[in-house]
């Protein structure tokens, strides 16, 4: 399961079945899960820990030391979880200890070609990065976002579940969940009511997301007056309380 050419440091820890592929390198530090598949050329540094059943495609870099000028050396770490496919030349970092000293990936996740993943971004559970997205320091990405080829999310953005962006995309404010956005710099378009209904969304229940909609968006609302008529609206729909909740959090603004 190891081939002759890859080299190991004896302080890395490969459970069982773990597979690394012709002249990968895998230094001190790392741990990685049962069954995970590690192509040929793959760079795996560390402190970084790999769950299980994940496959990393040739000319990755896993756990680098983040591209960022204050970093002098500190431990900081990357976190990947179970059952993600990561293909060719991607980059993800390790964190900061300005932003809390990791980088964290979850389960699931489909990683395409050439996506770079800054120092402390965390992200969520089944999302999808078309290829050469990349992602600035500190992005949040919440679960069942998908961004399309080469959108750039600025630093310290979060993109809410369920949220699509379409190819190109320059996101520099938080986008709620359920949105489609487009553009440079990117606007909103609409709910993503195809990926709703594909994730089992009710009728009725995107009926209701239909109305938050025309609330934030076509009402001529401010966000704070736009909250307190989503706030009733929650009443009926809990779904909508994901809208509630991350405009109540949000500290970049949204994208409007």
């Amino acid at each position: 399961m190891i081939h002759t050419t890859a080299v190991i440091d004896p302080g890395a820890r490969l459970a069982a079945g773990v597979s690394v592929g012709a002249y990968s390198v895998i230094e001190a530090d790392v741990e990685i899960g049962e069954n995970t598949w590690i192509a040929p050329h793959v760079v795996i540094s560390g402190p970084t820990r790999i769950g299980r059943n994940n496959k990393i495609y040739p000319f990755s870099s896993i756990g680098a030391v983040p591209q960022d000028k204050k970093f002098t050396g500190e431990k900081t770490y990357l976190e990947i979880g179970d059952d993600n496919v990561i293909r060719e030349s991607c980059t993800i970092n390790r964190g900061t200890m300005q932003g809390g000293g990791v980088t964290r990936i979850g389960n699931n996740n489909w990683i395409m070609a050439y996506v770079h993943i800054a120092h402390d971004c965390i992200i969520g559970n089944h999302v999808v990065f078309a290829n050469n997205a990349s992602l600035a320091g500190h992005v949040t990405i919440h679960d069942y976002v998908i961004l399309g080829g080469f959108t750039l999310v600025h630093q310290f953005c979060v993109v809410g579940t369920y949220a699509f962006t379409a190819m190109a995309s320059a996101i520099s404010k938080d986008v709620p969940p359920y949105l489609m956005v487009s553009g440079h710099m990117a606007k909103p378009h609409g709910l993503n009511t195809e990926g709703l209904k594909r994730h089992g969304f009710s009728v009725n229940t995107i009926g209701q997301l239909r109305r938050a909609y025309k609330i934030l968006y076509r009402s001529n609302y401010t966000v704070e007056q736009a909250l307190e008529n989503l706030r009733i609206l929650e009443r009926d729909c809990s779904e909508v309380g994901k809208w509630v909740e991350f405009l109540g959090n949000t500290t970049r603004g949204i994208i409007r």
